[in-house]
């Protein structure tokens, strides 16, 4: 049984300071409303491209949901105040990436593209399956999001091809097909495909196919509010506390292993 972590104590033993980077974005939003109601966490609000290193400094841990730029140039002042990060922005390229990479061996990060306890739990089971399953069963992702989401694939369909790649010792990077049109061609064995669904005010879902000859396993998680992205990340921003430098996930809060 997942079991969500206990309450935390800033360093001073009262309660958390938190600082919320985008607070003026949807996901950001539904944060700092949550956040308000907690007894144990005073919420800063921080809007979406300029950290300011005053705030950062009286932090306990900074919560992301900003854009991939404001991500680095807050991630550089966590680093030099030595502040815990947790990033839940995504459509990061690989220079960005690297930089938090890097970062985290500064100050503690944890890169989530997906808040949900559900959706975290998808990705060790999809990874699971893939391993188990092999090369006799076809790989495709479909994600549906709103109209208004910005990045294609989402986070959640990139890291979730990203784990069903490296379970079956695949690159996603070489592998992933977004999408298909006209005379493709016979699917090849290797391909993992991925197909964004953009519309009216679909929060989220995500299926995962696994297409045997004469069988289908689908994986699906679907998401009715944004309050279990908020939840989960006021939880991971709860658990970063004290954590040494490094690279975390949401496995990690959550206690499951990493492939």
């Amino acid at each position: 049984m997942i079991r969500p972590s206990p309450a935390a104590t800033g360093p001073r033993g009262d309660t958390v300071r938190l600082l919320v980077q985008g607070a003026s974005g949807r996901l950001g939003k539904v944060i700092i409303e949550i956040a308000r109601t907690q007894t144990d966490l005073t919420v800063t609000c921080a809007n979406r491209e300029h950290p300011a290193e005053k705030s950062i400094g009286a932090t306990d841990v900074v919560l992301d949901v900003s854009t991939p730029t404001a991500t680095v140039s807050v991630a550089q002042l966590c680093a030099k105040n030595k502040t815990p990060l947790v990033v839940g922005t995504t459509g990061h390229n690989q220079e960005q990436l690297e930089t938090l990479y890097s970062i985290s061996n500064q100050c503690a990060v944890l890169l989530a593209p997906n808040f949900s306890i559900g959706v975290n739990l998808l990705f060790w089971l999809a990874e699971t399956a893939a391993a188990t399953l092999g090369n006799d069963f076809d790989m495709e992702i479909v994600e549906l999001h709103h109209r208004l989401k910005k990045d294609a694939p989402s986070g959640t369909a990139k890291k979730l091809a990203e784990l069903v790649a490296a379970a079956r010792q695949l690159n996603y990077e070489k592998d992933a097909r977004h999408g298909r049109k006209g005379l493709v061609g016979e699917r090849s064995p290797d391909e993992i495909g991925i197909h964004a669904v953009r519309g009216g005010d679909i929060v989220g879902e995500h299926t995962v196919f696994f297409a045997g000859l004469g069988e289908r396993l689908e994986l699906t998680h679907q998401a009715s509010s944004r309050e279990t992205f908020a939840r989960g990340a006021i939880q991971a921003a709860r658990w970063m506390i004290g954590r040494d430098p490094g690279m975390y996930e949401m496995r990690d809060v959550l206690g499951l292993p990493r492939g």
